[in-house]
């Protein structure tokens, strides 16, 4: 019997991960997908977006939400359960799409791809990581040698291992296909070596042969994405972690909350004041909807440390409430009465 071949997409906050989901499942080609969503935090935001694109042969009950946790880490009592769901359909799909959580580790999920439950029926067709490339050139990943020095000097027992760093290249090796997303945000100089460092990383830790492809928005062809035929299950070996066993990690260096939002007559002023915040408290991510007084569409709000933006993503459901909410994800100690404290004036 054929296995069923699924793609787990990885990438770090903000990278455009669903973007790239819904480009690929737009132009499915009649293959029926069913959609694996996973968040960071109790609140999801992306399942909303792809179920909002209105996609052809995708219906609400092929996109499942798996929230409040990292799937890495859930893969027992979530993930596992949810694939014998989907494999035991009267019409199983012909693919499975996997977003996993910004912060997640991907080896654990591919590992869990040998367990005799599921083995014989589904095979990781590959691991794709989204990079965001503006963030990989500002030095998000890296680690700020004289803040390292500084914080040696004042307590020399602290682990100072970037926890930042870690995620990101635990996502960057395990891959398949790197997708160098936002490329259009960066010169063709800055591009060039944003690609040399990626590529500087995946020859370190044996992994050269990976291909790069640069794009912008998440639009990538779908005969790019599917069909790698990687078997990543059978590959475990040669995807290096800084997490090997599941002892090693948790996510207690991250954390997330949300914020109720009232309707919203002053977008620019929002927007401003978001930016302003990420700033000052070194947001990693915002994400949410809310409602604008006297339009009936839904709006959407992003951000990627203050690169924000929004735009209008579907009508509000005749019976739907129409509540705001905000989630903001970042490392651990965001003063979040401090945040609320700025959102004044915008908060329900």
């Amino acid at each position: 019997m054929k296995r069923i071949p699924a793609t787990v997409v990885t990438g770090f906050l903000g990278a455009g991960k669903t973007s790239l989901m819904s480009h690929a499942v737009n132009a499915a080609k009649g293959r029926r997908l069913a959609l694996i969503v996973n968040e960071f935090g109790e609140t999801g935001v992306d399942g909303g977006i792809l179920s909002a694109c209105g996609f052809e042969g995708c219906r609400d009950e092929d996109i499942i939400e798996l929230a409040n946790g990292c799937i890495c880490c859930t893969v027992a009592d979530d993930f596992l359960p949810t694939i014998e769901t989907l494999l035991g359909r009267a019409e199983p799909p012909d693919g499975i799409l996997i977003e996993t959580s910004g912060l997640a580790l991907p080896k654990p999920l591919v590992k869990a791809f040998t367990w005799p439950e599921i083995k014989s029926r589904v095979t990781v067709d590959g691991v794709i990581a989204v990079i965001d490339a503006r963030a990989v050139l500002d030095g998000r990943f890296a680690d700020d040698p004289a803040k390292v020095a500084a914080q040696a000097a004042a307590d020399p027992s602290l682990d100072h291992d970037n926890p930042l760093e870690e995620v990101f290249e635990d996502q960057l090796v395990c891959a398949d296909l790197v997708i160098l997303n936002k490329s259009d945000l960066l010169t063709a100089a800055e591009l060039a070596t944003v690609e040399a460092e990626l590529r500087s990383r995946l020859a370190e830790h044996g992994r050269s042969g990976v291909k790069i492809v640069a794009t912008k928005h998440g639009a990538v062809p779908i005969e790019i994405l599917l069909g790698l035929e990687a078997a990543a299950e059978d590959d475990l070996a040669s995807r290096p972690s800084h997490h090997e066993t599941e002892l090693d990690h948790d996510h207690d260096d991250f954390e997330s909350f949300s914020l109720p939002l009232a309707p919203v007559a002053d977008m620019d002023g929002l927007m401003a004041t978001l930016a302003k915040l990420a700033a000052a408290h070194d947001i990693l991510r915002l994400k949410g909807f809310l409602s604008v007084p006297g339009r009936d569409l839904r709006h959407l709000v992003q951000g990627v440390g203050a690169r924000l933006n929004g735009y209008f993503d579907r009508p509000w459901g005749a019976n739907e409430a129409r509540d705001g909410r905000l989630v903001i994800i970042g490392q651990k100690g965001l003063d979040r009465a401090a945040i609320a404290r700025g959102l004044q004036g915008y908060l329900a």
